[in-house]
């Protein structure tokens, strides 16, 4: 069975994008997809980093915890908010810190905002980013509109039929950019 780790990207106070992380792991989990955990930005709680980890001469931890989970994971989903028509800089710190973690890793998209547009600015250029690290980038997003009206605290969809069947085309999806990682690495293709 794949891993899936998933990314809560937003480390601010009174935060929504991780009842769309949470919604996510349940999901996976529920639905017997995958292994799932989430990784926490706001726990892991990152100095803005000065070099690539491979650069670090003392890496604490914490950032090899985080670095071996990357690796691990068959994939991952990055869960982001909009601000201002960009992405927290707290995401571009954590793929920044990584570079071999992120090669051939196939990433799904989740964005999210308190506006009717679901935080799809912020889409192409959290995409560029992923590419230029030589990230596969899952095709399928998943916008969030209104996140606190389609969301609730703990990660329940407040339209749970219409969510789950979008969640559904965008892991179908991302598993299968999975299942095609795993081919072409095993010479199974």
């Amino acid at each position: 069975m794949p891993h899936i780790a998933v990314i809560s990207s937003s480390v601010r106070i009174g935060r929504n994008t991780h009842r769309v992380a949470l919604f996510f792991r349940k999901y996976i989990v529920a639905n017997k997809l995958a292994t799932s955990e989430i990784l926490d930005l706001k726990e892991y709680n990152f100095p803005v980093f000065d070099e690539r980890l491979k650069y670090q001469a003392n890496p604490t931890e914490q950032v090899l915890d985080f670095a071996a989970k990357i690796k691990n994971a068959d994939g991952v989903i990055i869960c982001t908010p909009e601000y201002n028509g960009g992405y927290p800089a707290s995401i571009k710190n954590a793929i920044d810190l990584l570079y071999e973690e992120w090669y051939r890793k196939p990433i799904g998209i989740v964005t999210v905002s308190d506006g009717s547009f679901g935080g799809t600015q912020v889409i192409t250029s959290l995409q560029f980013s992923l590419w230029k690290i030589r990230a596969w980038v899952v095709p399928a997003m998943f916008p969030v509109p209104k996140v606190q009206e389609a969301f609730t605290d703990t990660g329940e969809p407040t339209d749970k039929a219409s969510t789950e069947k979008r969640a559904k085309r965008f892991l179908d999806e991302m598993l299968w950019c999975i299942a095609a990682t795993n081919k072409m690495e095993t010479g199974q293709v």
